[in-house]
């Protein structure tokens, strides 16, 4: 009985060691958290039940990839393909701007980086990794069919041989060659596929200070500062409604009428798909301190904010990332919850949490 206690806890420690390359694989190819983690969740199941048949002809790790990705292939059969505001719809001029929501499963959804990439030591090889979760690449894969999707992440992501991810696919070289050059060639096409250039990995000074100063312009509402941050043609979307916004003018001009609400807010760091990211608390005029409203997504190029993404469900996406659903206290001081919130995700852009600066 002790030694099949200790054979199942040992399996168990093995698996769980792949779980956080499995949630980024599985992510890449689906394009949603919670689908990610599911199909995780049903690899790990599936390979604990058939086990007594692994009889170790290929490592632990490419016999987990080949379940899992027979698994993401089982789930992408509906042919539903995850995307962002900018792959469905035309901008709107802020005179015409309407809130339409669209269902969960249309939108490419946000990860936790910490989540989908294992810690790494080496600086350009997490830079990389960081890369192949953006929002962008992420939408651009998801344009590819389910197994060019898996060739390319395979072959261009996790720098499998052609020869492993053919044995994986029960297919030839040559078939793999193939599909990774029509996978290569759709993502060229993609428009935006590397339009959010990736801050580096840790943050330079310049982009450190510009994440200070958006807080600072975010939080007081100052629509002049924040519009010396933003790129002419940033881009603001608000999943799950399909509107998005181009430039300074349309964006601070939603911001001060139909977003009028956010002012005073409070912002919490966060690092999302690789990219710095805050949760974004806005005041509560029937309860007092502050209730969730979107996990904010910022991407950079150049000094500038080039990209601006709230994703709005946050009885979903707090949770995901750890945050409370509420930060408490008068005028505006959080309670111990929110001090918590704040210690465990302060620092991560290398900036100062914003608490100390709260009267």
């Amino acid at each position: 009985m002790s030694d099949g206690t200790a054979t199942t806890t040992d399996l168990d420690v093995r698996l769980e060691k792949h779980r956080v390359e499995l949630t980024g694989y599985c992510y890449r190819m689906l394009g949603s958290s919670f689908e990610a983690e599911d199909a995780v969740q049903d690899t790990m199941v599936r390979a604990w039940r058939s086990y007594d048949k692994f009889e170790g002809r290929s490592s632990m790790r490419s016999w987990l990839y080949r379940i899992a990705t027979n698994v993401c292939l089982d789930m992408l059969n509906a042919g539903n393909k995850r995307a962002r505001p900018m792959d469905l719809t035309a901008p709107s001029p802020l005179a015409q701007a309407a809130l339409n929501p669209r269902p969960d499963h249309t939108w490419l959804e946000p990860m936790p980086t910490a989540r989908v990439l294992p810690e790494v030591t080496d600086p350009a090889e997490a830079a990389v990794a960081k890369e192949s979760v953006r929002l962008a690449f992420m939408a651009a894969l998801q344009q590819l069919p389910p197994k060019q999707r898996a060739v390319l992440i395979l072959r261009e992501v996790l720098a499998w041989k052609a020869s492993e991810v053919a044995e994986l696919l029960g297919t030839t070289v040559a078939s793999v060659n193939s599909a990774l050059q029509r996978a290569r060639s759709t993502l060229a096409e993609s428009e935006g596929a590397g339009a959010d250039a990736a801050t580096s990995d840790p943050l330079d000074e310049e982009q450190q200070k510009l994440l200070e100063r958006y807080v600072a312009a975010f939080e007081g509402y100052d629509m002049t500062a924040l519009t010396a941050l933003l790129h002419e043609d940033a881009i603001m979307t608000m999943p799950p409604f399909d509107l998005w916004l181009v430039g300074t003018e349309d964006i601070t001009g939603f911001m001060t009428t139909l977003g009028a609400g956010c002012a005073n807010s409070r912002l919490v760091p966060v690092e999302v798909n690789g990219l710095p990211g805050f949760a974004h608390y806005k005041p509560d005029p029937e309860e007092g301190g502050f209730s969730p409203w979107a996990v904010q997504v910022l991407e950079i190029s150049k000094g500038r904010i080039t990209g601006f993404h709230c994703f709005l469900d946050t009885a979903r996406w707090f949770p995901l990332f750890g945050l409370p659903l509420r930060l408490e206290g008068p005028d505006g001081v959080r309670g111990a919850e929110g001090v918590r919130a704040v210690e465990r995700v302060e620092g991560i852009h290398g900036i100062e949490a914003e608490s100390d600066q709260v009267e």
